[in-house]
């Protein structure tokens, strides 16, 4: 590889002013681009499309609704809702509902409604009505009155009015195309008008609003990724601090970092000029991208110090810390680049968005701080004080002799031992990583903040939320009519209601009961499913099909079952109880389908991403491994790179489930994130040991020219990164939190398997070569 290097060096070298200016010309469009880049959220986008129970949802979405529904909760602070007041807030509330842009305004159902009716028994047969009559007067009490007498026959507390009767319920549905642009429906807008065209306006001392579903909580979430600009200001100064006190030098501090934000604006312009936008969840990758280029920018600026101690001028040291650290360092950065890209296996829009954007970031590091930063150096005029520093390095050279007895041979057998029982507890304590969310309300966002305060009042007041999962029960045209089918649907519906976690169910079958008993003076013992089959046509004839019951021919009736919360455990206890209770009544004329709800698309999502979690390590190590040996040409290196790679991926596992963190959405990626930035720590390490040992240096010797030449550059951005997100732990966005933890313990963790286990293990796998 030698002349392949010297052949680029040479011609980046002898065109210095040419690559600033092609630079400088890209940096200016780019820039220009980047800040045309615009948030980017969409419900889809986070669910996993091709699953078979999205296929399902997608099929009957028209018929059914999608999962993409907006709740809001309306409540009187001092009394029970009927008060003029309050009537005619509901109804403003109901309206400015219905007029928001991307509402599905055939499926917004309040006590307003037209769909909102109650059916009684009298002595000529049924009566029955809008619950709210024409000539409802709020301000007439015997009209309240009225009112609250038909919310009783109606059997909607629970659902549409509170228990307590301190609130109502409006509930709506979004569609994925915007009708008036026929774009994709943009999330965050929906979610700014429902905060400032409903709370805003109609939320005051004496009558309180709140919203809850995925719009409402995504835009809270872009709200919440506004601090991430706080952060990442934070962590550009506390890098800045920390460079400077490792190279004592303002110009070598800023180089650095200039090149590591040229490299964040190129991903964001690229981001533009590919046609993507930034979606809340990825919001934190341009760090990452800083992070791992400031690494990148300081093993430059070391190599490049440590050479012009030597007394050799500034351009010829450049010249060198570019010749020596193209290749481990490119090896470096094609490992995070292809390490991210595996995340495309992923099949969830939002993962392989993220995929691509760190890709993207990180690919052009290689140009911004392995290309340009070198030929910025090469201009730089060092001062003998900073020559000083990196000559004189006696207490340093003392602590990597201490250091080095890591590849010494009782130390290295200690700490494999060491890291096998690690290893071995990491594992077991990783078998209980729960796959989903394991609190409920949004896990996105901290257990005290408004969107979760709503979710827990609105699942206290009623005994519907947004947790429901929907089960597509498909039959034969007018199966609604037989006795055997409804019956089947009935049974199933009665078991899953005993299921742990589900709170209740509807179906066509439990509402044609009611029915039944309705053309019977109401008497319970009716409330059965009539065997006879015209008087079965007689009870579901009530039900009509915008109910979402049924459809047009009532050959499709979902079972809707609303559940508890959306953690995990409960998730996985109903869905294994659908799949098993549901092959009892299963015929080839009669099939029970996975899901709808939004805790169908949950539930899809979790299985998607428990699928997904062993190929994509698999293909996060594939990349590192063939890359290593690509690069090193030995087996043994590759190991000694990789080993401490997997341990510390197993114990960020454990560490996920000692702190009760999901595997999610969010942080799935986050291992495939700490495994590429981690990789770097071992290949600049083992990039000189390697020329050592093929030298004949014993490992020991190898691995002590490997720390005094790249050592302090390593245990440098280690502590460096882990500071700069152990800052996210004040977010107000638990996401960030778990992932500034997570990311925090990766990056630490990698550096000290990389400075300690490393060089124990390549002492274990050259031993053969230390007796010869």
């Amino acid at each position: 590889m030698n002349p392949f290097v010297k052949k680029i060096e040479n011609m980046v070298f002898e065109n210095r002013m040419a690559v600033v200016i092609v630079f400088l010309i890209a940096t200016v469009f780019l820039a220009y681009q980047a800040s045309l880049l615009k948030l980017d959220a969409g419900f889809t986008k986070n669910i996993p499309l091709n699953h078979e129970f999205m296929q399902t949802y997608i099929k009957h979405q028209e018929n059914f609704g999608g999962a993409n529904n907006i709740l809001v909760s309306v409540c009187d602070k001092n009394q029970t809702i009927y008060n003029q007041n309050f009537f005619d807030t509901l109804k403003n509330v109901h309206d400015q509902l219905f007029f928001i842009e991307g509402v599905n305004r055939s499926l917004v159902v309040s006590l307003f409604a037209p769909s909102t009716r109650f059916t009684e028994i009298v002595e000529g047969g049924f009566s029955g009505g809008p619950v709210i009559p024409a000539d409802f007067n709020s301000s007439d009490p015997e009209s309240l009155q009225i009112v609250r007498k038909n919310i009783d026959k109606a059997g909607i507390v629970g659902r549409q009015v509170s228990n307590d009767s301190r609130c109502a319920m409006v509930t709506a549905q979004l569609l994925d195309i915007s009708p008036e642009t026929g774009e994709p429906l943009d999330t965050l807008q929906i979610a700014s008008k429902l905060e400032d065209q409903l709370r805003g306006q109609y939320e005051n001392e004496q009558t309180s609003v709140h919203i809850i579903g995925f719009a409402k909580m995504i835009g809270d979430v872009a709200d919440g990724a506004k601090d991430v600009l706080m952060f990442f200001a934070i962590a550009i100064a506390i890098t800045a601090i920390m460079v400077y006190f490792f190279c004592k030098s303002l110009v070598l501090t800023f180089l650095p970092l200039a090149c590591s934000i040229v490299a964040v604006v190129w991903q964001l312009g690229l981001l533009t000029v590919f046609g993507f936008g930034m979606d809340p969840m990825s919001i934190l990758v341009p760090f990452l991208v800083f992070a791992i280029g400031v690494s990148h920018g300081v093993q430059m600026i070391n190599a490049m110090g440590k050479k012009a101690a030597k007394g050799i001028s500034v351009k010829d040291s450049a010249r060198h810390a570019f010749s020596s650290l193209l290749i481990p360092g490119g090896v470096a950065l094609l490992s995070d680049t292809i390490g991210f890209m595996t995340l495309l296996v992923i099949d969830i829009g939002i993962i392989k968005e993220l995929a691509i954007t760190a890709s993207m970031g990180v690919a052009v590091i290689i140009l911004t701080n392995l290309l340009l930063l070198p030929v910025l150096m090469s201009y730089v005029k060092l001062s003998d004080s900073h020559k000083e520093k990196y000559a004189k390095e006696p207490k340093e050279s003392k602590f990597w002799l201490m250091v080095s007895n890591c590849a010494s041979p009782k130390i290295a057998i200690g700490i494999v031992v060491v890291t096998g029982a690690l290893f071995a507890w990491g594992s077991y304590q990783a078998q209980y990583l729960k796959i989903g969310d394991l609190h409920a309300g949004a896990p996105s966002l901290h257990e005290d903040s408004r969107y979760n305060q709503d979710t827990f009042l609105i699942t206290d007041k009623f005994e519907i939320t947004v947790d429901y999962i929907s089960v597509i029960v498909e039959a034969t045209p007018e199966a609604c009519t037989r006795f055997e089918v409804m019956s089947a649907i009935d049974e199933f519906q009665w078991k899953m209601e005993n299921i742990p976690g589900v709170q209740s169910g509807i179906s066509l079958s439990s509402v044609a009961k009611k029915v039944n008993a309705g053309y019977n003076e109401g008497n319970p013992k009716w409330q059965a499913l009539p065997r006879n089959q015209s008087t079965m046509v007689q009870a579901v004839s009530q039900v009509p099909s915008s109910s979402g019951l049924l459809n047009s021919d009532c050959s499709v009736m979902p079972v809707i079952l609303f559940m508890e919360d959306h953690k995990a455990e409960t998730i996985d206890t109903v869905v294994k109880a659908i799949k098993e209770i549901s092959q009892e009544y299963e015929t080839d004329e009669l099939t029970f389908k996975l899901a709808s709800g939004p805790v169908g698309v949950m539930a899809a999502t979790n299985e998607a991403v428990e699928a997904s979690q062993d190929p994509m390590l698999y293909y996060v190590f594939g990349a590192v491994i063939i890359l290593c040996l690509i690069s090193f040409r030995s087996i043994r290196a590759t190991l000694s790179v990789v080993i401490p790679l997997y341990v510390v991926s197993v114990l960020a596992q454990a560490l996920m489930t000692f702190l009760e963190i999901g595997l999610t959405v969010s942080t799935l990626p986050v291992i495939a994130l700490g495994v590429g930035i981690g990789v770097d720590y071992g290949i600049y390490i083992l990039s000189t040991m390697s020329q050592r040992l093929k030298a004949g240096d014993d490992v020991q010797t190898a691995y002590l020219e490997a720390l005094k030449e790249r050592g302090s550059a390593v245990l440098f951005t280690g502590i460096t990164l882990a500071i700069g997100v152990s800052t996210w732990v004040f977010s107000s966005l638990k996401f960030q939190m778990d992932m500034g933890i997570l990311l925090t313990f990766m990056f630490l963790v990698n550096m000290l398997g990389a400075i300690i286990v490393l060089p124990a293990i390549a002492f274990l796998l050259w031993f053969n070569s230390h007796k010869k």
